[in-house]
């Protein structure tokens, strides 16, 4: 009964920080709705600024999919004949859902400093689209790789807690 209550703590700990992190992801979905969406609404579509505002809207509309998904499948409270073979499992989906996401956030921030590269040729007809689409990349990787490392890291710490009980 005792690593019952264990387990029990174990995953609600683990469904705590997710919901933590998926907060976190809402914020920055809020905040790219409120900041980028009044800005798309007075940029020039001439200029890079607008093709940005539009990109970082669209990585809102997605991120903030993502995020109503993963909130609306946390269980805060342990199922019934929960197993710690069932929390190993569903800790180590977790972990590399994380580190598989950080890998694209890099691609992504790759392809941002590809499309700026593009957009600085002097014969390239749509730099402002290349530009604006470039720097939203680079933002929007960059804040998901730092987030996705970040939850990766309390994550995989979490999990080593448990080492003791899997030998």
């Amino acid at each position: 009964m005792f690593l019952a209550l264990d387990v029990a703590a174990v995953h609600q700990a683990r469904e705590a920080l997710l919901g933590r992190g998926l907060a976190v992801l809402a914020a920055w979905v809020l905040l790219n709705l409120l900041v980028s969406g009044h800005f798309l609404s007075r940029a020039d579509k001439r200029r890079p600024a607008y093709y940005f505002h539009g990109m970082n809207v669209g990585w809102a509309l997605v991120n903030g999919l993502l995020a109503a998904w993963g909130i609306y499948h946390l269980q805060p409270t342990a199922p019934a004949g929960l197993r710690l073979a069932d929390v190993v499992q569903a800790q180590l989906f977790n972990e590399n859902l994380f580190l598989f996401n950080a890998g694209l956030d890099v691609a992504y921030v790759m392809a941002g400093y590809y499309l700026r590269a593009r957009a600085a040729l002097p014969d390239e007809p749509h730099s402002a689209r290349l530009l604006g689409f470039g720097r939203s990349l680079g933002l929007q990787g960059g804040f998901l790789l730092v987030f996705d490392a970040v939850i990766w890291g309390w994550l995989h710490w979490q999990g080593r807690g448990w080492l003791p009980w899997l030998q």
